[in-house]
């Protein structure tokens, strides 16, 4: 009885403990980027190297998606049954919500790959720098609420030249299905876990980027094949 009672309280405080944010409806890349349709460059490759400067623009869902991971780590474990919660349950969720994860570890390698990197704030801001290649970076990721264990990770760059014609897309994704963290015949550290795989989708989405990117810059670019979106490929 003492057991069961330990795990129905678990369950309990997951369910109404960790009152963490859903994630927010993403919208197409390139929502709000431009404000006409864009060409398909006539390059064979996309530059890069040392010599050749790259300026980013951070897509709505990136900037949602930052939002939605501070809200995330920040509710973690409040209100009802907050004093109740295991702590190394609280500190799984805050380990693995990191708002700048993807942001930081794109930059990272978009510098291994290019001269210069720099971020703008908006498109207009990096039209009038004239860098040599154009990035849209679109990032988003779905985490552990009490209603779905379904953990989701998603980052794509959207190469342009300094005309803004496209030259093509690197882009990672990862998922998994993870059983109900709340369930009661749960362990504490069987929760932990399940709630650390988070991370693992969204190092695995990265990883497939990276992957990505490398293919995209030394392959012929009439090799590279667009992301399969609707909504993307009626700007072309």
């Amino acid at each position: 009885m003492k057991l069961a009672f330990v795990s129905s309280l678990t369950m309990i405080v997951l369910i109404t403990g960790c009152s963490v944010p859903t994630a927010p409806s993403a919208v197409t890349p390139l929502d709000g980027i431009f404000t006409h349709p864009v060409g398909r460059s006539g390059a064979t490759s996309i530059p890069n190297g040392n010599n050749v400067s790259l300026g980013i623009v951070y897509s709505h869902n990136t900037q949602t998606n930052r939002a939605y991971l501070q809200d995330y780590r920040s509710n973690a474990g409040t209100g009802f049954g907050q004093s109740l919660l295991v702590q190394s349950i609280h500190d799984a969720y805050v380990a693995t919500s990191k708002p700048d994860l993807a942001v930081e570890w794109v930059e990272a390698s978009l510098k291994r790959q290019f001269g210069s990197v720099t971020v703008y704030p908006d498109m207009q801001s990096l039209q009038a720098a004239k860098p040599d290649v154009l990035a849209i970076v679109d990032s988003r990721s779905q985490l552990i609420t009490s209603r779905s264990s379904d953990v989701e990770a998603n980052v794509s760059a959207d190469f342009y030249d300094k005309n803004l014609n496209y030259l093509g897309t690197a882009q990672g994704h990862d998922a998994k299905a993870l059983s109900p963290v709340w369930a009661d015949y749960k362990r504490s550290e069987d929760i932990v876990a399940d709630i650390h795989e988070q991370q693992n989708v969204q190092v695995r989405a990265l990883q497939k980027f990276d992957q990505s990117l490398s293919n995209l810059l030394t392959s012929p670019t009439e090799k590279v094949s667009m992301i399969e979106d609707f909504n993307r490929k009626e700007l072309y």
